[in-house]
């Protein structure tokens, strides 16, 4: 373990940026991101008492491109071994959209004994792909159609998925090019066939029985206009499989809110954390 990384029994060397002093909260990100997502909200907790931890996932950004794991089993084992590593306790949870995903795996997998709160923001849980059991979810061709497009010109399909990432497709959206450029930037360090295997993770993943594990404070969070991981078939189920789990609804928000609503997204995980 240096600094910056730890290295799991798999060999896998996990990035991590470990800021300010106080109670922990960690963060998980989204796909295909890394842990640069989350810097809106990791400097503003930073400079409001409170250390932040958010890593790479593995094949993501600057931790290793692994050709195995990728998925959420290994994803969630790989946060524990950061925890382990940087002996946590008492930790707040933050997990947006795969990093959802993996909070529920981690929590289900692993417990809570580390774990003081959760918090969920466009979350992929309950499970996202269309089934007889899961009606409203969205069919498989849609996300053979990522998976093409990550095999395909996977940078110009970054490109465009930025834009239904943030909402930019939306009449009157403010989107900045400097936001939908960072999407990029971050999309294309990501690995190919982590990207790629990623997919069926954050898609097929059935977290029903991990959100029924939460016996800790939870808090979820989710854009209205979610065009990503409908707001109908994720928040609106979770928050009745989490035990006194609490939810607030972003009208007209998208799925990237952390960025398009961080002041008011902050606001609200400040309220949380401190109370």
């Amino acid at each position: 373990m240096t600094s910056d990384t730890i290295t799991t029994d798999d060999g896998t060397r996990i990035y991590y940026k470990d800021w300010g002093q106080g109670p922990v909260v960690t963060f998980s990100h989204g796909w295909p991101l890394n842990a640069d997502a989350w810097d809106g909200q990791m400097h503003f907790l930073a400079r409001n008492g409170f250390r932040v931890i958010a890593h790479d996932r593995r094949g993501h950004g600057r931790s290793t491109q692994s050709s195995s794991n990728n998925h959420m089993n290994g994803y969630a084992d790989d946060l524990a071994a950061l925890f382990d590593a940087l002996d946590l306790n008492e930790v707040t949870m933050v997990g947006h959209s795969t990093g959802g995903g993996e909070v529920a795996r981690y929590i289900g997998r692993h417990g809570s004994k580390r774990v003081a709160k959760a918090v969920l923001i466009g979350a992929v849980p309950p499970v996202m792909l269309k089934s007889a059991a899961n009606p409203q979810g969205l069919p498989i061709e849609v996300f053979d159609g990522i998976r093409a497009g990550v095999a395909g010109d996977r940078s110009q399909f970054y490109k465009d998925l930025a834009l239904t990432f943030y909402g930019a497709n939306r009449a009157g959206a403010k989107v900045s090019q400097g936001v939908l450029d960072q999407f990029w930037l971050w999309s294309m360090q990501s690995g190919q066939k982590n990207a790629y295997e990623c997919i069926a993770a954050f898609s097929e993943t059935d977290f029903t029985e991990d959100l029924k594990k939460f016996d800790v404070p939870t808090l979820i969070m989710h854009g209205e206009d979610d065009q990503i991981v409908p707001v109908h078939d994720s928040a609106r189920k979770s928050v009745l499989l989490i035990e006194h789990a609490r939810a607030i609804y972003y009208p007209g928000a998208p799925h990237g809110l952390t960025t398009t609503l961080q002041d008011r997204v902050n606001a609200d995980l400040l309220a949380f954390l401190q109370s």
